[in-house]
């Protein structure tokens, strides 16, 4: 059966496009396709454009190792430079004639009799739905694509406009305004001081409503000088080591998780960050801004000037009296406390796992994802390595569970990702190759590539066991753990090296290739590698023979 692509990539962002590059990069591989809901490359950094929005890792950290790039203007850019740069990654490489954009993808059913991915997907413009054929499907719809809804009772009286961070409505001129931000993580922490600044246009008053505190840490951030932007670009290996440093020093700091062996370490963060929340915050919030949890227990939020911002006039922090519903001009508190309002930002989360289920994905006997996820872990998400589900052939996860990481960076883990899944499918690759070619192709071929079900079973055992003895589960609430089941869904429980060394020593033990159909491949490119190798080691053997 024809295809219509050989590899689907769902989703256009960091894991998606890396994917796409590496695919051209490493293989010269170019019959791929993207589809993406947006109408631009760029994901989390395409969609998250409020005011404020930036990185929190060392930008030179946080961009691709195989596309540096020596001109970042400062540590940690905002949101406009970060695109700017996946843009002209994807520039370099012709990424965006591959991608099909404002498309959705209703379904994906695999299809025992040809073998193949068939994909249902709709065009949101003209809302025509057709299907896509392909041998390889990747999900890189990321864990931060969909935001939590507002739950809140009323929202539907709000004469004003009401959105999230992730969907910001740029049509609003905040100046002179009221504005109710409803959150305190790194979203709203980066939205309440650009939209404040005197500089910026600031409101007439932003009012923001906090449940729990976040340990908030200093974060300066350098605007690079021209001599040290030189430097990264001509100089060279400076930019490897000076990325090399950023991941040495982030590496370290996984130590702090441990329940009782980094207990020390994080007394000390406690103390340095609680004296310097108490220098540069109001002195009528000390009480509620130094956290009574673990560092680390919940997601660290990197001080980008809101502390400072809280000292401005038209800025109050509420963490006393919550919202308790909303009306037409505002939002009324416990208390009954009305706090009138122009405009509601929600910079309450994101739905971290609920955007692979969205997709509505059926493996081998038309078995969903939930219902696997139901079998092997509870109901809560669940994968090997992250990446790989049994009974779900040629299908991989960018950024799936337990991946993410509260020490490093999420670059770092898409690239072991995307590494460890160009090796799984090389072979199937190859089998795909010699189809359509008249030479022979060297190199192990397969049909399919599956985890074994036992193999991601005690994968996923192993992880969860590992999670147990660390800050994440010292008691605290956090986007870490499933609602029902309390399962660690999110985290990688480990130093990122070890991530990275198991994408690259695979145990293929653990997983399933299945023969080329017979007669598909081409009689000159079925020579296997262990043929090939047996060949060059008698030729080596005769060699030696002649001339030692």
């Amino acid at each position: 059966m024809d295809l219509d692509t050989e590899v689907l990539i769902i989703g256009a962002g960091l894991s998606g496009l890396g994917l796409a590059v590496q695919l051209v990069r490493q293989y010269g591989h170019r019959n791929f396709e993207i589809i993406e809901k947006s109408n631009h490359i760029g994901g989390t950094w395409l969609a998250n454009s409020y005011p404020g929005c930036g990185v929190d890792v060392a930008a030179h950290y946080y961009s691709y190792s195989f596309c540096l790039n020596p001109n970042w203007s400062r540590k940690f850019p905002l949101q406009p430079e970060i695109l700017e740069y996946f843009e002209s990654v994807a520039a370099k490489y012709d990424i965006e004639k591959h991608a099909r954009f404002n498309t959705v993808v209703n379904s994906a059913h695999w299809d025992e009799s040809s073998r193949t991915w068939l994909v249902t997907v709709t065009d949101v413009k003209d809302s025509k739905t057709y299907q896509r054929r392909c041998k390889i499907l990747i999900s890189a719809v990321g864990i931060l694509s969909m935001p939590n809804p507002c739950d809140i009772d009323g929202a539907s009286s709000f004469k004003g406009p009401l959105f999230h961070t992730a969907q910001w409505d740029h049509s609003l001129d905040w100046k002179d305004k009221e504005l109710v931000v409803i959150g305190n993580g790194c979203s709203a922490t980066q939205v309440v001081p650009a939209v404040s600044d005197p500089d910026n246009g600031p409101v007439k008053k932003v009012t923001q409503f906090a449940r729990q505190a976040q340990w908030i840490f200093e974060r300066p951030n350098p605007v690079y000088s021209n001599r040290f932007r030189w430097t990264m670009k001509w100089v060279p290996l400076a930019m490897r080591a000076y990325r090399a440093v950023q991941n040495y020093y982030a590496e370290l700091d996984f130590y702090s998780f441990g329940t009782e062996s980094g207990a020390e370490i994080r007394k000390m963060y406690a103390d340095y960050q609680g004296a310097y929340i108490k220098r540069t915050a109001p002195a009528k919030y000390h009480d509620f801004l130094i956290p009574k949890t673990e560092v680390g227990c919940k997601r660290r939020v990197m001080d980008s000037d809101y502390l400072g911002s809280l000292h401005r006039d038209n800025v109050e922090l509420v963490y006393q009296d919550p919202v308790r519903e909303i009306v037409e001009n505002g939002v009324l508190t416990e208390s009954g406390k009305l706090v009138p309002a122009d405009a509601i930002i929600m910079a309450n989360g994101f739905q971290v796992q609920k955007p692979l289920l969205s997709l509505n994905l059926f493996g081998e006997g038309g078995v969903s994802v939930a219902e696997h996820w139901d079998k092997f872990s509870e109901g809560s998400a669940s994968s090997y390595f992250g990446t790989c589900l049994s009974g779900f052939p040629n299908f991989f996860i960018m950024m799936g569970p337990n991946t993410a990481s509260g020490h490093g960076c999420v670059t770092y883990t898409t690239e072991c990702q995307i590494n460890f899944t160009l090796r799984a499918i090389k072979p199937v690759l190859n089998a795909l190759k010699a189809q359509r070619s008249l030479l022979p192709v060297i190199g192990w071929k397969a049909d399919t590539v599956t985890v074994k079900p036992d193999a991601e079973q005690a994968d996923i055992d192993n992880v969860q066991e590992m999670a147990k003895g660390l800050v994440w589960s010292s008691g605290c609430t956090s986007w870490v753990f499933d609602a029902q089941s309390k399962r660690n869904t999110t985290m990688y429980p480990d130093f990122q090296y070890k991530y990275w060394l198991r994408s690259v020593f695979i145990p293929w033990k653990d997983f399933d290739f299945s023969a080329p159909v017979s007669g598909s491949s081409h009689p000159l490119g079925v020579v296997s590698l262990m043929a090939m190798s047996a060949v060059i080691a008698g030729v080596g053997s005769l060699y030696i023979k002649e001339f030692v």
